[in-house]
């Protein structure tokens, strides 16, 4: 069942509260860099049990200052477009692997140069990708294809939506084998599909049998599968049994490697957004505490999922003496987070720590309204609280013209 805020175990809420916020700029993004490790090892446990590969998804994680510590653990990057892909190529290293809706021949020529696989989106794609990169260093080519099944419950991350752009059916498969050159599904090394968002391996399990029922004559000439992201493997009481009989059954039934592409589960349960109350405003209802962060700014899947994030030490609405609305920092009306009840009184300057705050965040932040991006922290229990980024008024400025 998806679920954007599954329980951070209390072990690791006691690491959390070992970081010393007074220290911390305000606002800023801390990565707890022992937890990331901790869930490096339990993705490395699944590559050495099964031979699987898994590939860090930068679109839910870039912060590459990290990227040293997580090559110990994966097998490389899964991208969206050349600038993913380029930071892969400076930062990660290892393999690079790309999938994007559409490329342009310009696009292909670059990536080609340096990427390990290319996945297109449809024939159409593959045939202009064998074109575009002629006579040049070719990588390994995939096809994202759409099993038309899914398991979720948002249509805003169902790639498997009725009429959606994101992969071939098999339909659309067949009628352009019939327009493309033969040598267009001769030059697939693998099929790729994603459909999970935030999920155990049962939806998986189902998903993966979907697809082999409907791709089963490709799949026998395939030399990978990539079974995409959405996986959220180092949530607690994920079936990780499960996970690894669906791949070793895939893997030795089709004589293939499987590859998993997590970005959620990489970065899962180790950050912080560290913020301050700025006001506090009543209403006739309400207490409004504003503080110095924003939801569209800096934590948009609050708005777009929509979901209430978890904050150390506080409580469901209601459940304690005093209750308030936080908002945020921009002009948007609903440029709110969420309602939460505290112990004590909020007062201004307080500072409040909002968990699970490394996926999803970082890479969608915005200067929406001029507000500042906050800063960027490491830290870990040897080396303590390490500034890795902050940002100024010039880098809000450098982004316009």
């Amino acid at each position: 069942m998806q679920n954007p805020t599954p329980e951070i175990p209390e072990s690791r809420i006691a690491q959390f509260k070992k970081i010393p916020f007074k220290e911390v700029p305000n606002p800023a993004f801390i990565i707890h860099t022992d937890l990331l490790k901790a869930n490096g090892q339990i993705l490395k446990g699944i590559r050495e049990k099964t031979g699987a590969k898994i590939l860090l998804a930068q679109k839910g994680f870039s912060c590459f200052s990290t990227y040293p510590i997580l090559r110990e653990f994966l097998d490389g990057t899964s991208s969206s477009g050349v600038n993913e892909a380029l930071l892969a190529k400076e930062h990660f290293g290892k393999e690079i692997h790309v999938y994007s809706p559409a490329f342009t021949s310009k696009d292909l020529v670059q990536l080609a140069s340096f990427c390990d696989t290319i996945i297109f989106n449809s024939m159409q794609q593959l045939a202009m990708g064998i074109t575009a990169t002629e006579g040049q260093r070719r990588p390994e080519f995939g096809l994202r294809i759409n099993p038309q099944f899914s398991t979720g419950n948002n249509d805003l991350y169902n790639p498997c939506t009725m009429d959606s752009r994101l992969g071939t059916i098999r339909a659309t498969l067949e009628k352009n084998l019939k327009d493309c050159p033969t040598t267009s599904l001769d030059s697939i090394n693998g099929l790729h599909f994603h459909s999970l968002c935030e999920e155990d391996a049962d939806a998986l399990e189902q998903t993966a049998l979907a697809f082999e029922t409907k791709f089963k004559d490709i799949i026998t000439h395939c030399k990978w599968l990539n079974f995409g992201g959405g996986h959220h493997i180092t949530r607690p009481n994920y079936d990780i049994k499960r996970l690894c009989e669906i791949i070793e059954y895939f893997q030795k039934k089709y004589k293939l490697t499987v590859y998993l592409e997590p970005g959620e589960a990489v970065a899962l349960h180790t950050g912080i957004l560290n913020a301050k109350v700025l006001d506090i405003l009543e209403t006739e209802n309400t207490h409004n505490a504003i503080l110095n962060i924003s939801a569209t700014c800096h934590m948009p899947d609050i708005l777009e999922m929509p979901y209430r994030p978890n904050i150390l030490n506080a409580f469901p609405a209601n459940e304690k003496a005093h209750t308030y609305r936080l908002g945020g920092l921009s002009c948007l009306a609903g440029d709110t987070i969420g309602d939460y009840s505290f112990e004590k009184p909020l007062k201004i300057n307080d500072t409040l720590q909002f968990l699970d705050m490394s996926h999803y965040t970082m890479v969608k932040t915005s200067t929406f309204n001029g507000v500042p991006l906050p800063a960027i922290c490491l830290f870990d229990q040897n080396n303590g609280l390490k500034l890795v980024r902050s940002f100024t008024y010039q880098d809000y400025r450098d982004r316009l013209s």
